[in-house]
């Protein structure tokens, strides 16, 4: 069973939609029982960092995705996976999870590069290495972003990256932590294998 996350800031009934297409059992819950009993995680999110960890630390569920991600695989989607990390700073400096080192501010573009934020649409991933999760998938294949902040960190977290204007961290990992920037429930069959090797993962 998949727990998908719900803190008030999720994209929740895409992913549910996403999972029940493929087989895949979940639920959305913000039950610390529940999730303590599912057998993966999913953490999505969409709208402003520090909104997003106001609405964890409210909901109480920050220890307890903490102690989890021990034995259980987690996905965090969009928000959801700058949320992994130690702080973010839009709007005001807020600490993260800490899941995974690092920061998640603006995307920076090299000067004399002009390119609109946020960043929406479609853009193609260059894998960087291998991944349980990105297994079947390729550099060139497209995937769905929206977003106008990008996580800063160490290359060695870096499964993935997309091209727009700057290398913008794109998928990564540590340990059972696992976040996609864009979202693979609206990446079409893409995304869709993405969520089906998560789905492989937790069983």
């Amino acid at each position: 069973m998949i727990a998908i996350i719900d803190y008030g800031a999720g994209n929740l009934f895409s992913v549910k939609n996403a999972l029940d297409y493929l087989g895949e059992p979940n639920i959305i819950t913000a039950d610390a029982d529940e999730i303590r009993r599912a057998d993966g995680l999913i953490l999505p999110g969409v709208g402003a960092f520090s909104d997003a960890m106001n609405q964890l630390n409210g909901s109480g569920l920050v220890d307890v995705l903490r102690e989890e991600v021990q034995n259980k695989p987690l996905l965090g989607i969009c928000l959801g996976m700058q949320a992994l990390f130690e702080e973010g700073v839009e709007f005001t400096k807020t600490k993260g999870l800490g899941l995974i080192p690092g920061r998640v501010d603006l995307i920076r573009f090299q000067q004399g590069e002009s390119y609109k934020l946020p960043h929406i649409g479609w853009n193609q991933l260059k894998i960087l290495k291998p991944s349980v999760l990105l297994k079947g998938l390729k550099t060139g294949d497209s995937v769905y972003f929206v977003h106008s902040y990008m996580a800063y960190t160490d290359p060695e977290f870096i499964t993935a990256v997309c091209d727009y204007g700057r290398p913008v961290t794109a998928f990564v990992e540590r340990g059972n932590v696992y976040g996609a920037q864009f979202h693979p429930e609206k990446s079409g069959e893409v995304g869709l294998e993405i969520l089906r090797n998560f789905g492989g993962l937790v069983k």
